[in-house]
């Protein structure tokens, strides 16, 4: 398997240990192959990209450890949906990755409308630039973005159809704020060169490579890894089976809590 672009040190990259679960799940995510998402292949040949076995059982494939990496920061900047809501979907991924684009253009906009827009799913996105400089500078650039409530805005003009082909130079990625709609152009310029992006990336970056992520767009579901821009029915079928995990478990501690108070007015 190819090795990535990034110019993060090798020994930067060893998994983090979150729980045994997390080597199953790390195998899984490294496993899929990189030349689904490499930088010379285009997103129209996403049908080669291997589709994810995801079942309806709320609990196949799931790892609680995972769950655990959903940060429900209402001040987090890169992220959309309810704070609470049931489902999180945690999304690592580069901005001069073809099949990103292609998950940003084709899926995303059908799950916000379907899941974010009505409470069920919140998704939290995880800067993973792994094809070089200037995907370093598209990520800082869109963290900066961010600090001027402009993350979302500047994240569709980033990956609208033939926005990589156009590089993520300075002047370009100034131009894309622009687009973005940030107000304030020096600060944003500030920002993309400040240790305070350089470190949020970081973050994520250790993060990703931390589960075992080796190429992009890598997914969590609330605990479940999906690796590459699979078919929308398999993002649904995964945030289906965890809303329904999540019901069921409120649902019995309901039941918990109202024998509970039963037993005590005894």
């Amino acid at each position: 398997m190819p090795k990535s672009t990034s110019s993060r040190t090798p020994s930067s990259r060893k998994p983090l240990i979150y729980g045994a679960g997390v080597v199953v799940a790390a195998t899984l995510l490294g496993f899929v192959s990189y030349r689904a998402t490499a930088p010379d292949h285009s997103a129209s040949s996403s049908s080669s990209s291997p589709v994810a076995d995801v079942t309806a059982d709320p609990d196949a494939g799931v790892y609680p450890e995972l769950a655990k990496l959903a940060r429900r920061d209402a001040d987090d900047k890169l992220a959309q949906g309810r704070v609470d809501a049931p489902v999180v979907l945690i999304e690592y991924a580069d901005f001069k990755c073809g099949y990103c684009g292609k998950f940003a253009r084709d899926t995303e906009p059908v799950l916000v409308k379907k899941y974010v827009d009505n409470g069920t799913l919140r998704i939290e996105w995880r800067n993973f630039p792994i094809f070089g400089a200037e995907s370093e500078a598209a990520a800082r650039a869109a963290w900066a973005a961010g600090q001027q409530g402009r993350f979302w805005q500047f994240h569709r003009a980033a990956y609208a159809e033939g926005a990589k082909e156009q590089g993520f130079g300075k002047d370009r990625l100034k131009a894309l704020a622009q687009q973005a709609g940030v107000a304030d152009l020096d600060r944003f310029a500030r920002d993309v060169d400040s240790s305070a992006a350089s470190a949020a990336v970081g973050k994520d970056q250790e993060q990703g490579y931390g589960i075992g992520a080796t190429s992009t767009p890598s997914f969590l579901i609330n605990g479940r890894p999906i690796a590459g821009a699979q078919p929308v029915e398999t993002f649904t079928r995964a945030i289906e089976a965890a809303a329904e995990k999540a019901r069921n478990t409120e649902d019995a501690k309901g039941g918990e809590d109202a024998e509970g108070a039963e037993g005590g007015a005894k």
